[in-house]
């Protein structure tokens, strides 16, 4: 039986007086049920405080991203093994904003993952199409390319230790959101295309939805057979908005 991860993307928000109000808010009023994980990923310059904030309670955290290099002379950038050294468990890698804003390439992606696992971090790999690409029938042809470039790179095993997350990308930050019927397809999907490789490793990973999860939808995402989670944006911001995610995971 696979947990819940409720994984909270603060993107880049966050203030040191708020994020500590923030976490103090979410660790009192975690559910207590072990199968729900609860992980949040603040901007690098507060993972360190975040760390310690956490420390003894149920609440990882991550990172939003990382580099394919082991370290060197790439100015600002962040060496996987930086993270490990902070405390992080997880790392956000491929994330929508990264592909489209940053002109990350699925092989760049696929790099970081691997950079990820080798330095002992969890990855969150997210995949997802736009609206143009899900109107044009293509969300399939997409998401498949977006994960083989990770499997041809990296081999069907490194999923046993990471987790993905479908982010359909016209869902994120528009008010709009799949139905738990079109974000049940598509992790099915996802799920049936890892277990043609190895269906061991399909049935046992971590498919988190990432498109505009609230408190109001969680239960009906959730209660989906291949929806194992959320990778939370906006209501990752506000401990009520957060935990109310949380606890509709925890009554599912």
């Amino acid at each position: 039986m696979r947990n819940t991860l409720i994984a909270g993307n603060w993107k880049m928000n966050g203030a040191t007086s708020a994020n500590d109000e923030l976490v103090s808010g979410i660790i009192a009023g975690a559910p207590a049920a072990e199968n729900v994980e609860l992980l949040i990923c603040p901007p690098f310059p507060y993972l360190a405080a975040m760390v310690a904030a956490t420390a003894g309670s149920k609440v990882a955290v991550g990172a939003q991203n990382v580099s394919e290099h082991a370290g060197g002379a790439f100015t600002g950038e962040v060496a996987a093994s930086m993270l490990v050294d902070l405390g992080c468990e997880y790392v956000i890698v491929g994330h929508s904003e990264r592909r489209t804003l940053y002109g990350e390439s699925s092989r760049d992606v696929a790099a970081k993952f691997a950079s990820a696992l080798d330095a002992g971090l969890r990855p969150i790999l997210c995949v997802g199409e736009t609206l143009e690409e899900r109107q044009g029938e293509q969300t399939e042809t997409v998401i498949d390319e977006q994960l083989d470039a990770v499997i041809d790179a990296v081999g069907i095993e490194a999923f046993g230790n990471a987790v993905i997350a479908y982010e359909p990308v016209w869902a994120i930050g528009t008010g709009m959101t799949a139905t738990p019927e079109q974000a049940q397809e598509v992790h099915a999907h996802i799920r049936a295309r890892l277990a043609g490789h190895d269906p061991v490793v399909a049935e046992s990973l971590q498919i988190l939805y990432g498109g505009s999860m609230k408190g109001e939808n969680a239960a009906g995402l959730l209660a989906m057979t291949d929806i194992d989670g959320g990778l939370i944006g906006g209501a990752s911001l506000k401990a009520a908005d957060f935990l109310a995610i949380a606890e509709a995971a925890a009554q599912g």
